[in-house]
């Protein structure tokens, strides 16, 4: 089988995405351990775990902020922060993954508004996550105890929901990620084939091929 011919994902995008991604595996597993009493019980260690849960959540923004050192990833952050007419007119037609003789009918760059949304999605849960669990801590150190009983109250009750809206997201990326191996390899390879590029991302493999001719 030939190698790919585009490279979608250098070694830093990559590397960001694994880490950021074993990180919120990671503390929704803990979670899960915590406040699932079956699964509470069969694992134990309730102090262990929860250290694991703390110090996997506040170290979820680290691959990003590394990330940030590298120019490609700084190009793809611009790309996910932008809305175009074209994004807007994907998620208003029905047809939005349909194709015309290889090419997909509307002309998505690099990233569908989907994964747009998605990283939007992520990156606000991750800063939610962190000031509610950081509130929740308050009085065990190195935290100081800070703010009345109902902040703790509402913080936890915002941790909790929030919980609960990544797993479903989770879920649906996972499930995205596994229905199509051209984006699965492009995270894991790196690489991607044209005629995947020309389906889901035809004004990105254009700008791919003006770049290579100039």
């Amino acid at each position: 089988m030939s190698r790919p011919d585009l490279v979608r994902f250098g070694w830093p995008e990559r590397a960001v995405h694994h880490a950021t991604a074993a990180l919120m595996i990671t503390c929704l597993g803990t979670a899960l351990c915590l406040f699932w009493p079956p699964l509470e019980t069969a694992v134990g260690r309730r102090d262990l775990i929860a250290d694991i849960h703390v110090t996997s959540g506040f170290l979820l923004p680290v691959p990003a902020l590394l990330g940030w050192l590298n120019k490609a990833f700084r190009a793809d952050l611009r790309r996910l922060n932008r809305f175009s007419p074209q994004d807007w007119e994907w998620l208003r037609r029905k047809d939005r993954r349909d194709t015309v003789e290889g090419r997909g009918v509307v002309e998505i760059g690099k990233f569908n508004p989907g994964q747009k949304l998605n990283a939007a999605f992520v990156a606000g849960s991750i800063l939610v996550m962190i000031g509610t669990g950081t509130i929740m801590l308050a009085g065990s150190p190195p935290i100081p105890r800070f703010g009345p009983d109902w902040m703790r109250t509402g913080a936890t009750l915002v941790h909790d929901w929030t919980f609960y809206a990544i797993f479903v997201m989770f879920l649906g990326h996972l499930y995205y990620a596994l229905n199509d191996r051209g984006a699965l390899g492009g995270m894991t390879t790196g690489r991607v084939s044209k005629a995947w590029a020309a389906e889901h991302h035809p004004a990105w493999l254009d700008d791919l091929e003006r770049r290579s001719r100039s």
